[in-house]
């Protein structure tokens, strides 16, 4: 369980806004993960929303890669560690939730919805979706839990918020290992 523990103290420890946001890379994760607990998502999804930016933590300098115009590939780095402690039910939806947001971002009214940071990340990211790529993204099988994860994603941007902590989620995170 000593993965459990550095993601706590991970959480703990961080008190880095989140890029171009007002709260914490932490706070805007919990978050997520509270928005998920509200809707009555599923225990993995709830678990996927609560680590989908956990990738930013394993990076040096993320408001470095932004103020030089770069794409930090935070849902990668997330996966790639990530999956070799939880099931993936847990990963996939982070690995596939920046390209949620591109497909997302296809709508109009979608891409006015979000925040002026989320429209500079979108852009290093690779911008909206093209139609080749949409159709590849809707065969995939965590399609529908990316879109989900997304889209707490990006409402979990909220100040003065009633917070939970990473420690009320200990249990959950315990549950998913492999």
């Amino acid at each position: 369980m000593q993965i459990i523990e550095k993601i706590i103290s991970n959480f703990s420890n961080n008190n880095s806004l989140y890029i171009g946001e007002k709260l914490t890379m932490s706070e805007h994760m919990i978050q997520s993960a509270m928005l998920a607990e509200k809707s009555k998502c599923n225990d993995d999804l709830i678990c996927s929303c609560l680590l989908h930016d956990y990738g930013h933590f394993l990076i040096d300098s993320p408001d470095e890669l932004v103020k030089n115009k770069l794409d930090g590939g935070h849902e990668l780095i997330g996966y790639e560690y990530l999956k070799k402690f939880f099931k993936k039910q847990i990963v996939e939806p982070i690995r596939y939730h920046v390209l949620a947001k591109r497909y997302l971002a296809r709508n109009k009214t979608y891409f006015e919805k979000l925040s002026k940071a989320s429209k500079v990340s979108l852009e290093l990211q690779g911008g909206i979706l093209n139609d080749k790529d949409t159709e590849s993204f809707k065969r995939k099988s965590y399609f529908k839990s990316s879109i989900l994860l997304r889209k707490f994603d990006e409402a979990a941007k909220k100040t003065y918020v009633k917070m939970k902590t990473i420690h009320d989620y200990k249990k959950l995170l315990i549950s998913k290992i492999i």
